[in-house]
């Protein structure tokens, strides 16, 4: 069984590295303040970070302005923020904003 785009059944994900962070639950203006400073670190202590947004239960534009800004970091680094996954809320912003999930990886920085 293959995932297709974005929904990728629990036993079909592809397993994470260390360069993952996970991120499950709200990703918002609630736990904004909470994640930003695990995102930067996450950006500026790897060399290849990655996020895993597949559990997020729902966001906002914080989220988003939250996400817009750890990509931007990587890119002020010389570094790509891959995303290893993004649940239907997060696919919903990104679409929302412009942005096609599927082709996040690929979108200049």
């Amino acid at each position: 069984m293959r995932c297709h785009g974005w929904s990728c059944p629990e036993t079909d994900r592809p397993a994470m590295d260390a360069s993952t962070l996970v991120i499950t639950g709200e990703f918002g203006i609630y736990r904004a303040a909470e994640l930003k400073p695990q995102l930067l670190a996450h950006v500026m202590d790897l060399e290849d970070p990655a996020l895993d947004l597949r559990d997020v239960t729902e966001t906002d534009a914080a989220g988003l302005q939250l996400l817009l800004f750890a990509r931007r970091e990587a890119a002020a680094r010389g570094k790509r923020l891959r995303l290893a996954g993004a649940s239907p809320a997060v696919q919903e912003v990104l679409r929302v904003a412009g942005i096609e999930p599927d082709h996040w990886n690929e979108m200049p920085a």
